[in-house]
C-alpha cells in the first residue's frame, strides 16, 4: 500500500480516535464544560460525576465505538493496517488535536480495539474491568486491571500480532492514570459516584 494512502488511513483513524464525546455531549445535554467539571477529564466517569447517567452510558459507548469502527473499517478495507489503525484511534483519543492533546484515559477506547482486533482479549477487559469495579468501585482500578489483562488473553490465545500492540497501550494508559495510582496508593482515590 502506498505510503501516502497508509498515512491518510492512519490519520483517520486517528481523528475518529479524537472526537470527544464526552465533550460534546455534556455540552448538548446541558450540563456545561467537561473539562470543568469534577476531575477534569472527558471520559465516562467524569461524565457521570454531572448526574446524567445516560449521558455517561453513551460516552461510554461512542468512546468504545471509535476504537471498534477505526479498527473494522481498516480492517476491511486494508486489513494490514487494522491493528495500527487501533493504536492510532486510541492515541487519537489520549491526545486529540481538537482538545490541544489533552485527551482521555483510554479505558473505553482499548475496549473497543481489543474488542474489534480479537474479541476474546475485548472480552476479558470487559469482565475484568466489571469484576474490579464492582469489588473496588474505583474506575481507575479496574481500567488499569483490565488494561493488563488484555495482552495477557491475546498471548494466551497465540495472537502475537496483537500482543505488542495491547502492551503498548497498557502502558499508555497506566501513564494517564498516574494520578490516579497515587491517589490510589496514599488511600484518597474516590470512588464511583464521588465527586473528583
Amino acid at each position: 500500500m502506498p505510503s501516502f494512502a497508509t498515512a491518510m488511513v492512519l490519520l483517520s483513524a486517528y481523528l475518529l480516535g479524537s472526537i470527544p464525546f464526552g465533550v460534546i455531549l455534556t455540552r448538548l445535554g446541558g450540563a456545561g464544560d467537561l473539562r470543568q467539571i469534577g476531575s477534569g477529564n472527558i471520559g465516562a466517569t467524569n461524565v457521570l460525576r454531572t448526574g446524567r447517567k445516560g449521558l455517561a452510558a453513551a460516552t461510554l459507548i461512542l468512546d468504545g465505538a471509535k476504537g471498534g469502527v477505526a479498527v473494522l473499517i481498516a480492517h476491511h478495507y486494508w486489513p494490514d493496517l487494522a491493528i495500527a489503525a487501533g493504536g492510532a484511534a486510541f492515541l487519537g483519543h489520549l491526545y486529540p488535536v481538537w482538545l490541544k492533546f489533552h485527551g482521555g484515559k483510554g479505558v473505553a477506547t482499548m475496549l473497543g480495539v481489543a474488542l474489534a482486533l480479537y474479541w476474546p482479549a475485548g472480552l476479558t477487559f470487559a469482565v475484568v474491568w466489571l469484576a474490579m469495579l464492582a469489588l473496588t468501585k474505583r474506575s481507575s482500578l479496574g481500567g488499569i486491571s483490565a488494561a493488563a489483562a488484555a495482552p495477557i488473553a491475546a498471548a494466551a490465545g497465540d495472537r502475537s500480532d496483537v500482543v505488542l500492540l495491547l502492551m503498548g497501550m497498557t502502558l499508555l494508559l497506566i501513564w494517564k492514570h498516574r494520578a490516579n495510582i497515587s491517589r490510589l496508593l496514599d488511600g484518597t482515590e474516590p470512588r464511583v459516584g464521588q465527586g473528583g
